[in-house]
């Protein structure tokens, strides 16, 4: 057995040696401690989540010495998940390389993403969730992209935290417009309804997933329904 493993690792420094590990956005050849992932330059192009933010929907305030309290649509609405944990603000890298998983086709990105989140996750103090939910496509959407990149996330971060995992257990069952776009209050109305269960959770902890969250619409409809299905606890995790 320790025959095999050095054999391995004496391939894999070959296979580094011909051809050098690559940054997945820039192309700029790394390091071995780098492999597969993003070079430094691209990592500082990530900048995370201000510690003055809302502890529940993890809204940035203005001011970087803020205390933590919570935001004024968190006071207002109470949203049905217990926190969000976001690897990163979409801006520069960032939002550069979600692009690329979602809508070129960069599917070698998941498993850096998915890093990402654990590592928001563990800063965060989360416990282990019982089964990571991705927020699901319609299948009309779906077809579109030919994939979907919450479900990438959620299994690969599923194996990361060793539990089990069910693409289907939350559905989209309405096709609704895009998000983007659509002032204050219609996107709670654009998503009213749209997604179900295919079965009972019985008292499970829920890790909701998913690549951005913008207005929180989805995932407060999405946490609605894990909930009214039988789910103990929500959090939400997002690049």
């Amino acid at each position: 057995m320790v025959i095999l493993h050095r054999l391995g690792r004496e391939l894999r420094d070959l296979l580094d040696l011909l051809l050098p590990p690559a940054c997945l956005l820039c192309g700029a050849e790394l390091r071995r401690s780098g492999r597969g992932g993003l070079c430094p330059a691209c990592r500082a192009g990530i900048f995370p989540i201000p510690a003055s933010c809302c502890p529940r929907c993890a809204l940035p305030y203005a001011t970087e010495d803020g205390s933590a309290h919570l935001c004024e649509g968190c006071l207002r609405e109470p949203p049905p998940f217990a926190s969000v944990a976001a690897a990163g603000l979409y801006e520069e890298a960032l939002r550069l390389a979600i692009q690329r998983f979602k809508y070129r086709g960069a599917v070698d990105l998941q498993g850096v993403f998915a890093d990402l989140l654990a590592e928001t996750l563990e800063r965060s103090g989360a416990t282990r969730p019982d089964l990571p939910v991705p927020v699901p496509l319609h299948s009309g959407r779906q077809r579109q992209r030919t994939y979907k990149q919450s479900l990438l996330l959620a299994r690969t971060l599923g194996k990361h935290h060793a539990v089990p995992f069910d693409g289907r257990l939350l559905m989209r069952i309405r096709a609704t417009p895009p998000q983007q776009g659509l002032k204050l209050r219609e996107p709670r109305r654009n998503l009213k309804g749209a997604f179900a269960l295919t079965g009972p959770l019985e008292g499970a902890r829920i890790l909701l997933i998913d690549d951005v969250l913008t207005t929180g619409a989805t995932a407060r409809e999405c946490g609605r329904a894990l909930l009214a299905g039988g789910a103990a606890e929500v959090r939400v995790a997002v690049l």
